[in-house]
């Protein structure tokens, strides 16, 4: 049982929901809520109906609460946020509100005026993205801002986070808590593979959402311009909406033969990695990845591009190539497929969950202890 008071009710929002719902702030929210609950506090976490596949009323002893929400990525997040912040207020009564992403940020000023305490993680700059526009980029710059200078407290995830909303907003007293990473689950059976027509050990594994900064198409260009067939290439994800970028990766890929799984988790995901002869992050944008912290639990081979958040993991210096440089792409992966058999033992001591939890809970706790 934790050390801390337990009376303090936290609603979430930010986050499409839990469980199994795709995505880098879905898997930290279902990682880390339980783990909350687990320690005595009333946790709610309030998901955009139409992405629950499920009638869940809870989970893991976190109560799920849906809201129904137009799906249209330029208005959900914000229409869900501010019917999300009325409800924890007036329904639910909430000592916290605890926002997660920059857009969603935008009703923080909101939380405070309804009398709610107000904690805001920044998992990323989300206004890098290609998929927004300049005006939704704007908003976006506009809800970091607005997290940063009226959240009772700010966590941010990454060290190079914390550095730009310093500079950007001013803001000099947010917590670094990393993302984190569950112990592994090796999966020794393959029927998944089977299933797949992949042998262990003789794939290239990748995952993520089918968006433009992911950067898939990189990585299908440099695979197959090694024109080698003892290998064979598997990308885990797909898209939230389909679009262009989309449907033109996937005749990509199905031009290409390479494997398209959909969205997996659990025994599935975990087979594949269990199997996997390297794994390959070639993103142009991050917060700090959640699939390459699972990769590195798996003790795989990785390969990640030089952007400020994969530097941040701390690979050796050799797994990393030039961002947006498929040539450079394709030498790694050959010398890496060449020269690196091994598994590899990476320090993951800061990915903790449970560490995680237990800083999570002093920021709620010091957030509790301000006057509004």
């Amino acid at each position: 049982m934790s050390q801390y008071k337990q009376n303090i009710k936290i609603v979430v929002t930010g986050t499409r929901g839990i469980p199994n719902i795709q995505g880098g702030v879905e898997t930290h929210c279902e990682e880390l809520f339980p783990r909350v609950a687990a320690h005595g506090y009333e946790t709610i976490i309030i998901r955009r109906k139409s992405y629950a596949q499920d009638d869940l009323k809870e989970y893991k002893n976190v109560k799920l609460f849906d809201i129904p929400t137009p799906r249209k990525k330029s208005l959900e997040a914000i229409i869900h946020t501010l019917k999300a912040a009325i409800a924890a207020r007036f329904k639910f009564h909430a000592d916290i509100l605890h926002v997660h992403a920059i857009g969603p940020a935008l009703v923080t000023p909101f939380a405070r005026l309804l009398g709610m305490k107000v904690v805001f993680t920044h998992h990323g700059h989300d206004y890098e993205r290609n998929k927004w526009g300049a005006f939704a980029k704007f908003m976006l710059k506009f809800g970091e801002r607005m997290g940063c200078r009226f959240a009772n407290k700010v966590i941010v995830i990454s060290e190079t986070i914390n550095r730009n909303i310093k500079e950007r907003t001013h803001r000099e007293d947010a917590y670094v808590i990393y993302n984190g990473v569950p112990k592994p689950t090796f999966i020794q059976e393959t029927s998944y593979l089977t299933e797949l027509g992949v042998q262990p050990k003789q794939y290239i594994f990748a995952m993520g959402r089918f968006v433009p900064e992911k950067n898939f198409h990189h990585l299908i260009q440099a695979f197959t311009s090694l024109k080698q067939n003892q290998y064979q290439l598997v990308l885990a994800g797909d898209a939230d909406f389909e679009d262009d970028y989309s449907r033109k990766l996937k005749e990509l890929a199905r031009e290409n033969h390479i494997i398209l799984t959909g969205f997996i988790k659990g025994e599935k995901l975990q087979s594949l990695l269990t199997h996997s002869r390297l794994f390959v992050l070639p993103s142009s944008h991050e917060g700090l990845p959640i699939a390459l912290l699972e990769a590195m639990s798996y003790n795989l081979p990785v390969i990640a591009s030089n952007i400020p958040p994969n530097l941040n993991v701390e690979l050796p210096v050799e797994s990393y190539f030039p961002v947006g440089n498929p040539e450079a792409l394709a030498a790694k992966i050959k010398d890496f497929l060449d020269t690196t058999t091994d598994r590899i033992s990476y320090p993951m001591e800061k990915y903790n969950w449970d560490a995680i939890t237990e800083q999570t809970i002093e920021v709620y706790q010091q957030c509790c202890s301000l006057k509004q």
